[in-house]
């Protein structure tokens, strides 16, 4: 490998370190909030109440809430359902084109 391939790769990684770690100083003591909370504030700043229609199923079943981490990885696992599916979509499609090409 070339000095100036080892480099660019000493000041790629420079700057991946910086654009991870500055988030961590800067940020400190950010809120963030999900958009079901900014919509059911919203909406008691309109109406003056919110009642939600019903209960999550895990959160019935379980009698509480839901720890975070266990939030979390049901939204991974949403996601990588949606994007799996997704994928093989895309997939079915270009064979169905690749195999109309040939015939």
């Amino acid at each position: 490998m070339s000095k100036k391939n080892k480099t660019t790769i000493c000041i790629l990684l420079l700057i991946t370190v910086l654009l991870i770690a500055f988030p961590l100083f800067a940020l400190k003591d950010a809120e963030f909030g999900g958009s079901d909370d900014a919509g059911s504030v919203m909406v008691e700043e309109i109406q003056g109440s919110y009642e939600p229609w019903f209960t999550p199923v895990f959160e019935s079943f379980l009698g509480g809430d839901l720890p975070g981490e266990i939030e979390s990885l049901l939204f991974c696992l949403q996601t990588g359902i949606g994007v799996g599916i997704l994928a093989f979509c895309m997939g079915r499609f270009v064979e169905r084109k690749k195999w109309k090409d040939k015939s």
